[in-house]
């Protein structure tokens, strides 16, 4: 169709629309496109960290784990080791051995203790073994030990006779704290008779007397018939053969008295009615009595 002029009419077109660069496109998308890169990577070495301080943290609890479970199990088995050792009968008393008894014959001891057989050896009752010993006077002191499986070993420590005490019904044997060990109607040779007060074995007189006793060497004490003292201070003894005697003192500085008294009694002899004073044992007197 033809306009009036004389004129084709031109055709519309459309209006281009303006669009940003391609190249700043891209440029743009590669800047904004680097910061998530680097924070995913941080983010990434975080979680590791993370994991590997739980993976330390789990290992050490594990290892605590272990370590209770085994004290446990432990103590478990040591709690049935010992229920065993306590009841089984495998463990039980079966034998019991003395040693030391002299005196006291052993198997009088064996048989007072054998109420004591079958019983499991982490239950004997100590106690009254004591009580059963304590019967005996001429045992001192004991000492038990239990060798497993099934034998209690009793050792024996007797008292050893110092002296013999008169008295109205015979002669007293007494050892050095004055507990009387036997009594016999007859006086028993070998032995001192003890002229002190009985009464009181703590007595000053009673144990200077037996300090002295004490003192004596086997070659001199043999030889004493009696002792006598009325304090702590006036020890006296008469000698068995040549009716010798000895001035004594107290029980001080026995030890040196012993030694001084041996020597004199050496180069004296077996003279007759002597007198050995060694109370003052650094100036010893010999007169005849």
């Amino acid at each position: 169709m033809k306009r009036p002029g004389g004129f084709d009419p031109v055709p519309d077109k459309p209006v281009a629309r303006a669009t940003p660069p391609k190249a700043k496109v891209q440029a743009g998308r590669g800047s904004t496109s680097s910061k998530p890169v680097k924070v995913s990577t941080a983010n990434r070495q975080q979680r590791k960290v993370e994991r590997l301080e739980v993976r330390r943290f789990t290992r050490r609890s594990r290892h605590r784990r272990t370590f209770w479970l085994g004290l446990t199990a432990s103590l478990a088995v040591l709690g049935v080791l010992l229920a065993v050792a306590i009841y089984s009968p495998v463990m039980s008393l079966r034998t019991i051995r003395i040693e030391g008894a002299t005196s006291v014959p052993a198997d009088e001891i064996k048989t007072t203790l054998e109420g004591q057989l079958g019983t499991p050896l982490a239950l004997i009752d100590y106690d009254r073994i004591k009580g059963e010993l304590e019967k005996y006077p001429k045992i001192r002191s004991f000492v038990t030990e239990v060798v497993p499986p099934s034998t209690l070993v009793v050792k024996i420590t007797e008292r050893s006779a110092i002296a013999q005490v008169q008295s109205s019904t015979g002669f007293l044997v007494i050892d050095p704290a004055g507990v009387v060990i036997s009594n016999s109607p007859k006086r028993i040779s070998g032995l001192p008779i003890l002229r002190v007060d009985f009464s009181d074995p703590n007595s000053p007189a009673f144990r200077s007397a037996i300090e002295v006793l004490i003192a004596l060497p086997d070659s001199i004490r043999s030889q004493v018939s009696e002792i006598t003292a009325t304090s702590k201070d006036d020890v006296t003894l008469a000698l068995v053969s040549a009716n010798q005697s000895v001035i004594w003192g107290s029980a001080e500085r026995s030890a040196l008295k012993a030694r001084v008294l041996e020597e004199l009694m050496n180069v004296q002899g077996q003279k007759s009615g002597l007198e050995f004073d060694v109370s003052a044992p650094l100036s010893p007197v010999v007169k005849q009595g």
